[in-house]
Order: structure tokens, then C-alpha cells, then sequence
């Protein structure tokens, strides 16, 4: 089992890893071998549509997982996952694109969405990257840090809404200094 360090990014997290441990729950970082369960409960979750979309589009053709990306597990189930993809922004890096986070609904609302996200940025801090972009819902992630990008600072290459582009600072300063289109990086 793994537990996320105290740091200034564990604190909106450390209570949810703590209780996702309580119950059970283990993480690791993904491997090649966890790919079809990935698959497998990532249409379970989201079913066929989801692939259409414009942060699907940037992760297309990038390897499945990066460093960061984490995934739970109670005994031999695989509930949850979260995905970080190295990208570049305006054309300078490091950052990177949370998404797709998902847990199975079975197990939903029980704390483990936090736990991943939150030891897959402390992983990233300590990687060196100063920037983590979502496209999400900013009631949930607002709760978690994340802040709204200013409107036309950072684009992607499709449709968004851009008032659901978000931003975490894991370097002071970062989103000021983020500026222009979201493309694939190849690694962080």
C-alpha cells in the first residue's frame, strides 16, 4: 500500500488516501500489465463516447501511462485509475494532463479519485513538473486546488469549454507563466 507523503500537496488529500487505505484500497503506479483492466473499467465508467473528445485527441498516440499515473485496487479488482500524459503548452513543458480519472461505481464516493490524484501530483512534484491541465467539472476539482484557466491564456487544439480548463500549480507560478496551446509531448 502506498501513502501519500506530507507535503503542501497531500493536505486536501491525506484524509481521503487515509480512508481509501482504511478500506482496503492499495495503489501503485500503472504498468503495462494493468492496460486492459484500464480499458475494461474505463468503458464501464464512460462508455464508447468519451473517446471522441478533444483531451482524448491530445493523448492519442502517446504511451499509456507516464511516471505519474496511478491506479487502486481492492484485493485483485482493479476500482480506479487516473491517467497523467505529458504535454506541452505553448510549446514549452514540463506539464501534463490529468484525465481520464475514473472508479468503478461500485466504489465511488469513497475517497479513492482523491488518493489517486493527489499521489499522482505529489509524484509529478518530485518529478520536476510545474504544471498539471484538466478539463473538468470545478466544483469537484476546485476542492482539490485546481483553478479556473484564465479564458484564451492556455488552448487546446478542439472544441472545450474553456470556462472547464483547469489548472494546479505544482511550481509557484506556473500557470502565469503558461501561455498558448496544448499539444502531445512525447515524455516529461
Amino acid at each position: 500500500m502506498t501513502a501519500i507523503e506530507p507535503s503542501s500537496i497531500a493536505a486536501p488529500f491525506l484524509t481521503h488516501a487515509e480512508h481509501s487505505a482504511a478500506l482496503g484500497v492499495t495503489t501503485h503506479p500503472v504498468t503495462p500489465v494493468d492496460y486492459a483492466g484500464l480499458g475494461a473499467l474505463h468503458d464501464t465508467v464512460f462508455g464508447p463516447g468519451a473517446l471522441t473528445r478533444t483531451a482524448y485527441r491530445i493523448r492519442e498516440g502517446l504511451p499509456h501511462h507516464s511516471p505519474f499515473c496511478r491506479l487502486a485496487a481492492h484485493g485483485p479488482q482493479l476500482i480506479g485509475f487516473v491517467r497523467f500524459a505529458p504535454i506541452l503548452i505553448g510549446g514549452q513543458g514540463p506539464a501534463l494532463m490529468l484525465g481520464p480519472l475514473a472508479v468503478h461505481p461500485n466504489y465511488a464516493n469513497q475517497g479513492h479519485a482523491r488518493r489517486l490524484i493527489g499521489e499522482g501530483l505529489e509524484a509529478a512534484r518530485r518529478g520536476g513538473v510545474a504544471l498539471v491541465i484538466l478539463v473538468g467539472d470545478r466544483p469537484y476539482y476546485g476542492r482539490l486546488g485546481f483553478v479556473p484557466v484564465p479564458v484564451g491564456q492556455i488552448t487546446m487544439p478542439g472544441p472545450v469549454d474553456a470556462n472547464r480548463l483547469l489548472a494546479y500549480e505544482l511550481s509557484a507560478g506556473a500557470l502565469k507563466l503558461s501561455n498558448g496551446r496544448i499539444a502531445r509531448a512525447r515524455s516529461v
